[in-house]
């Protein structure tokens, strides 16, 4: 069996130096080979020199390929395009894995007979972040018992390992229209409408790095009215998620002045559910305050 580990590159240079590193460093206990797919998503081949180094003193096969264009759903299909794995599996590059991560992803796959496993995706700080950010848990994630089946709304591509095979018959695993985030939750949501089964992996643990520009009002609520606007390519209960955003608005509207003085991480969680649901009400009317992916 072999895997495919793909990797889109748009963060900084040094954060894929080290997830190379790391990926040097997994245990497979001889179960699998794999190798790795780099796509840069960026025309100046900003990864590939790193590339090179790497593959110059590292026994795992590399492949290379570039997407000019700044989309992410496009540098997704890029490497799946470069992909030879029968499994495939995803990793960010601002990402840091565990040794055993991509055994457990692929033990798990196997023991449950499933088409596809997430694991747990752990904040890194690289300085310690403000009180209110460790209050607020903004960069937690929800957890899951190991073979706890995953509804699509609890998906992401930042640590995932899937079967090749469900990728048959597809145009383009990754659509084009979500460039600027939200293209893993729709890949999800119609695999699963497809009856493809993705369950969780405790225990394949990987560590995303948190630069201290990410512990700032400004990041978190660029966020929000980023993901508010792109829940609107979401057609599926669309109508539904209007109508809850047109009463949220002004709930939480109402609440902001009240939860202020109970502190600022609780004033930031419900500014963030605020601009959660403002970003769609604004996208729905073509107003889009933020337009570029969020890194």
């Amino acid at each position: 069996m072999h895997i495919s580990v793909c990797i889109c590159t748009y963060h900084r240079p040094e954060y894929l130096k080290r997830l190379l590193k790391a990926l040097g460093r997994q245990d497979t206990k001889g179960l699998f080979s794999f190798s790795v797919v780099i796509a840069d998503n960026d025309h100046r081949q900003s990864a590939k020199q790193i590339v090179s180094e790497f593959a110059a003193t590292s026994a795992i096969p590399i492949i290379y390929c570039m997407e000019p264009e700044q989309n992410i759903a496009l540098a997704r299909n890029k490497a799946l395009e470069n992909a030879k794995g029968d499994f495939i599996a995803f990793i960010d590059d601002d990402e840091i894995p565990e040794e055993d991560w991509l055994f457990n992803l692929f033990k798990t796959c196997n023991e449950y007979s499933v088409d596809g496993v997430l694991g747990p995706v752990m904040p890194y700080f690289e300085h310690k972040p403000p009180q209110w950010v460790v209050k607020g848990k903004f960069f937690e994630r929800p957890m899951h018992e190991t073979g706890h089946r995953l509804h699509w709304t609890e998906t992401r591509t930042g640590n995932l390992l899937f079967r090749r095979e469900i990728l048959k018959g597809m145009d383009y695993a990754f659509k084009p229209e979500f460039g600027t985030g939200s293209e893993d939750v729709d890949f999800f949501r119609r695999m699963m409408k497809n009856d493809r089964i993705f369950v969780w992996c405790n225990n394949a643990v990987v560590y995303e790095t948190v630069p201290s520009e990410r512990c700032k009002p400004s990041y978190l609520l660029r966020l929000a009215l980023l993901r508010g606007g792109n829940s609107l390519k979401h057609r599926e209960g669309l109508a539904h998620n209007i109508i809850k955003s047109l009463i949220a608005v002004p709930a939480y509207g109402l609440a902001l002045p009240f939860v202020f003085v109970a502190g600022r991480h609780y004033f930031m969680i419900y500014l963030i559910k605020f601009l959660d649901h403002a970003g769609r009400l604004l996208a729905l009317i073509g107003i889009n305050p933020v337009k570029k992916r969020v890194l």
